[in-house]
């Protein structure tokens, strides 16, 4: 990446924050993003802004998100808890689903269709590409089968479809990824392609064809190995060179 004179302007990149019902440094509930995400995403040249969750009684106002996020220059979802299932039609919700919360669910989901909506640079990760997939109408498996079957505390090697948009952000055909996810993608959205799976089939990226904006989704966290991976760190470079 090219180092962004001290004096220019950072893009704005929205990210909204997760509730987290307590941490060391505050005696009480905070809303809090990963450190290693806001450090990747201001290496990258961006000012990482922190989005108060608001959609009370588990319901956004899509007017009043829309006005928010039309003062950002790029959007980024990060991972977090389950969505809750009946977000994506499912009638009952499985025993290992865990961290729910409707407000965030609301507020993200509502995020996510105004980002798409408008053509916003939208990068989204781990619970962020749940979250895309189900705004385009897919579904989750609820669970991927429990210890030794889901990903988490996980690196494995991802393969990239060749000449996919992730391939070209990376530079690479493999990536090295860290996982930490229980759940996966079941069906679809629409209008989304797979542009990579784990050897197990579950889907690692997806990407939208015909988005007029720029977009990625991954189901790992570049961020938990971006200070050190070259080809992590290019999506961060590339969300904000976008939002440039």
């Amino acid at each position: 990446m090219t180092r962004r004179p001290p004096t220019a302007r950072r893009p704005l990149i929205a990210v909204p924050a997760r509730f987290a019902a307590t941490t060391s440094a505050l005696r009480y509930a905070a809303e809090v993003n990963a450190r290693a995400l806001v450090e990747a995403v201001w290496r990258a040249g961006g000012e990482p802004a922190t989005l108060h969750p608001h959609a009370p009684g588990g319901a956004a106002d899509p007017e009043e998100v829309a006005a928010r996020l039309s003062r950002f220059d790029a959007l980024l979802l990060p991972g977090g808890g389950d969505l809750a299932p009946h977000r994506y039609g499912a009638p009952d919700a499985h025993e290992a689903v865990y961290d729910v919360d409707e407000e965030q669910d609301a507020f993200d989901l509502e995020l996510a269709r105004r980002a798409l909506a408008s053509g916003l640079p939208l990068l989204a990760v781990c619970r962020g590409l749940q979250v895309v997939n189900t705004v385009l109408g897919g579904t989750l498996h609820q669970d991927m089968g429990g210890p030794g079957r889901d990903h988490r505390h996980l690196r494995h090697p991802v393969p990239l479809a060749p000449g996919s948009a992730l391939a070209r952000i990376t530079g690479a055909g493999e990536v090295r990824v860290s996982c930490y996810h229980h759940q996966r993608v079941d069906r679809l959205g629409e209008g989304l392609a797979v542009t990579a799976r784990a050897a197990d089939g579950t889907v690692e990226a997806v990407e939208l064809p015909d988005y007029e904006g720029w977009f990625a989704a991954v189901q790992w966290h570049p961020e938990d190995t971006a200070h050190e991976d070259p080809a992590q760190q290019r999506l961060f470079d590339a969300l904000v060179r976008a939002a440039d």
